[in-house]
């Protein structure tokens, strides 16, 4: 009789018993908030409401002193919500759970237990290559809030910032045409009788939507330029109403913003912001109009911005007022805290019900997006990209 060309022993070929997954079963979490230490960094990542969520779960918060005062909650607002309150930064950072705004220092990786999990921003542009290497050293797991993802496909932390930022857009150049900080004196409201404040928005993602959306609610007229027509016909859906907009052609815009008030950028690129607008069409502008740069983050889309902070937030240009302050929610420190904390808390609590991070990852492909390092291996392939180095897929490494 012929061989068998079965590559299996006859054992193997005999009925086994199915072997079933064992789930794990809900976790109690411990999380550390540290007191942010970035500058002009005021935001905290938990507000008192979300620890007495989570505190009522069954889990344990540590937070430092004075790390909610930036955006006015008190340590005793914490302590009574159920937070452990410590003076102790080391503790804190002793917590097997790290939740950060801002990306830590290589002095604070230093106080990092090994095996810890880190939530915070990862802010690529503004990283080295020592950092990756120092979390490497002590196997951190690492999720980037901006690159989770949501059931949409959408990145919810990206969108609530940029929806804080087009609209404080609005209020930071209200503020700047008055009288009181050396701008034309132009209110920002429709007046009967008098013409209404020109904007000009350039860029139609969720900054330039919710700009217009300011503008238009305080009686501004509005004109988007985009080079995208779906995201143009987007704005004007989710506005409800037809405005005026354009594709970015030279000979419009510099017709637009010469008789524009207001000048707002939120134009992003791949690696850096496209520079939209050139000297010479800044040149063309009203003396005490006003240029709001949100894209300075990632370089400006205007030729004539430079980087500015919140201690001397402008500078004038051709007698153009400049406001370039890349992290514009943090001077509304309280509404973007409120707004990282109804992120964060939803996650937190998914988290523990899938019983820790390597589950919770299996399941929600969103916060597997987030996720850049695991166990001390680099698993984002943009970072490793961007620093040449050694990634792995995820999906090989969690089953």
């Amino acid at each position: 009789m012929s061989k068998s060309l079965s590559p299996f022993t006859k054992a193997q070929l005999l009925p086994q018993e199915e072997t079933l997954e064992v789930y794990k079963k809900k976790g109690d979490l411990f999380i550390g908030i540290p007191k942010e230490t970035h500058f002009q960094e005021k935001r905290v990542c938990l507000t008192p409401d979300a620890v007495s969520a989570l505190v009522s779960n069954g889990h344990r918060v540590m937070i430092e002193s004075g790390a909610g005062e930036g955006a006015n909650f008190k340590d005793k607002t914490y302590s009574d919500a159920g937070a452990e309150v410590t003076n102790d930064t080391a503790k804190v950072f002793s917590c097997p759970i790290l939740l950060k705004v801002e990306p830590p220092s290589l002095d604070e990786i230093k106080l990092i237990n090994p095996q810890t999990i880190l939530i915070s921003a990862l802010q690529l542009k503004t990283q080295s290559k020592k950092y990756f290497e120092a979390l490497a050293a002590k196997r951190i797991t690492a999720l980037a809030f901006e690159f989770i993802k949501d059931d949409d496909g959408a990145y919810p932390a990206v969108r609530s910032l940029s929806e804080i930022a087009g609209t404080a857009s609005i209020l930071i150049a209200s503020e700047l045409l008055s009288n009181v900080n050396g701008g034309n004196g132009l209110m920002f409201g429709n007046i009967s009788g008098v013409p209404p404040t020109e904007v000009v928005i350039i860029g139609a993602g969720t900054v330039g939507e919710f700009a217009a959306r300011s503008a238009i609610g305080l009686g501004a007229n509005v004109k988007i330029f985009d080079n995208s027509i779906t995201k143009l016909r987007c704005v004007q859906s989710n506005l409800g109403r037809t405005l005026y907009t354009s594709t970015i052609q030279p000979k419009n815009l510099v017709k637009a913003l010469k008789r524009c008030d207001i000048a707002i950028g939120a134009v992003r690129g791949k690696n850096r912001s496209p520079i939209v607008v050139t000297e010479a069409m800044v040149n063309t502008m009203k003396t005490g109009s006003v240029v709001i740069d949100v894209s300075i983050d990632m370089g400006g889309c205007f030729e004539t911005s430079e980087v500015t902070n919140h201690d001397k937030p402008t500078f004038e240009h051709n007698g153009v007022i400049h406001y370039c302050v890349p992290n514009i929610p943090a001077r509304y420190s309280r509404s973007a805290s409120v707004s990282i904390s109804n992120i964060f808390t939803p996650y937190l609590l998914k988290i523990a019900e899938d019983g820790g991070i390597e589950n919770a990852i299996r399941f929600d492909r969103g916060l597997k997006n987030g996720l850049y390092f695991y166990h001390g291996i680099l698993t984002n392939k943009s970072v490793a990209d961007w620093f040449d180095l050694d990634c792995s897929d995820v999906n090989l490494l969690i089953f």
